[in-house]
């Protein structure tokens, strides 16, 4: 590069020695070197716009990347265009490209759009959690006093009649007791709800992805919604096990959820909070496979129909004037109906399992007992219907439960505006 250097100053030297020429005329000197990556100088720069008696000579350089196989150490093609130019102002530029400017510019481009869309993959993740979440607390904000009623006849064994019970409590505990334990139940099914409705979502995408089909079928519905099930009963089952503590005969005496989390640390040990985990793996992949489902399939069917497809059309050509409620591609009420049967269906389905997990929590380590020991002796003492005991509230609390979950969980994913996975 010094050798470059030099004959670049002599020949600027040598242009200020010569006769003048007309303003016209112009001598154009190029020439190109390939060099080695980081070889060219900055001084190469400062013959930029150089001034000599007379004359004004500018100076265009560019660098060109060289393609070869090699990865690393390719180097670059500088060209080198000198402009003198007599009695007239003119103007250089100098292109100076490193071997790999384009590549590294292009690269980094990437790697931001990469990381803007996994921030809002991770937005929409949160959007997506927060809208199940929202859908449990006010479903079970609203049933608490059903589920209190299924809690007695389930761990307590209670024999009385319905009225009977509702009586009793209102006697002993007031209004209040009715919603006994409901901010441990929305700790426990805020977090499940909203791991089950986006991991049931997640996975029939990927389902989806994976076979490459136009839409879902049952046989992934199906299997999505019990894969959501499993995932979300192994995330959130020792809050479960904590309420189920409390309601219990004694529970009282712990003093909330810390002390019904520490009274079982202590003396059971940490794997005491997943007591009955296989028997709600068992109920929950069934029970999530049956609601999610049932609902999908209902859904699915309605949308393929005639009136579904109006509605669709309709909705797509007045998109701008519709409310988050007119923007629910089932509507208010076939939203609530299809929620409830799903909730039946699956509650109906796997109530046994329920039964003998709730009893699974209830043992102690002096008289524990396998599930399936636990099961045989459910039946032994009450015969079949025990396994079925308390059903009949249970069902009244899936009702109103399951068709608010769905209905709020669907208005609220229009309402963050979660994006389909």
């Amino acid at each position: 590069m010094k050798g470059l250097e030099l004959w670049m100053r002599d020949l600027i030297a040598s242009s200020g020695s010569q006769p003048e020429r007309s303003v016209a005329s112009t001598d154009f000197v190029t020439g190109g070197l390939f060099l080695e990556s980081a070889s060219v100088p900055s001084s190469i720069a400062s013959f930029v716009s150089l001034h000599t008696t007379g004359s004004i000579v500018s100076i265009s350089c560019s660098s060109r990347r060289r393609r070869t196989r090699r990865r690393r150490g390719g180097g670059g093609f500088l060209s080198v265009t000198l402009s003198i130019k007599d009695g007239s102002v003119g103007e250089s530029s100098v292109i100076l490209g490193g071997e790999n400017e384009n590549e590294n510019g292009e690269k980094h481009l990437e790697e931001e759009e990469i990381k803007v869309q996994k921030q809002g993959g991770a937005f929409n993740t949160t959007k997506h959690l927060w809208a199940g979440a929202i859908a449990a607390m006010v479903s079970r904000t609203f049933v608490a006093p059903l589920e209190r009623l299924k809690l007695e006849y389930m761990v307590r064994g209670e024999q009385k009649h319905l009225i009977e019970l509702i009586q009793s409590i209102a006697a002993s505990q007031g209004i209040k007791g009715f919603w006994k334990g409901n901010f441990v139940n929305i700790l426990r099914t805020a977090p499940f709800k909203a791991i089950n409705f986006y991991a049931y979502d997640k996975y029939r995408s990927e389902l989806l992805k994976l076979t490459g089909n136009e839409e879902t079928t049952n046989y992934e519905r199906f299997l999505a919604g019990a894969a959501a099930g499993i995932t979300a009963t192994v995330l959130c089952i020792p809050m479960d096990t904590i309420r189920t503590k409390m309601v219990a005969p004694g529970g009282e005496a712990l003093g909330g959820v810390i002390g019904a989390f520490r009274h079982m640390i202590q003396t059971e040990g940490f794997f005491s909070l997943y007591k009955g985990l296989l028997p709600s793996i068992i109920s929950m992949a069934p029970s999530g496979a049956v609601f999610y489902g049932i609902y999908d399939i209902l859904k699915s069917a309605y949308l393929h129909s005639p009136g579904g497809r109006r509605r669709l059309q309709h909705m797509k050509d007045s998109e701008e004037e519709l409310n988050a409620l007119e923007q629910m591609e089932l509507g208010t009420v076939r939203t609530l109906i299809y929620g409830a049967i799903a909730g039946c269906c699956a509650e109906a389905a796997t109530y046994p399992f329920e039964v003998v997990r709730r009893q699974l929590q209830m043992q102690v380590r002096a008289t524990k007992m396998s599930a399936m020991a636990t099961f045989l002796k459910i039946i032994d003492q009450g015969g079949v219907p025990a396994l079925y005991s308390g059903l009949t509230p249970s069902l009244l609390q899936v009702l109103p439960s399951a068709a608010i979950s769905y209905f709020v969980y669907e208005l609220m994913k229009i309402v963050l505006k979660v994006e389909s996975e």
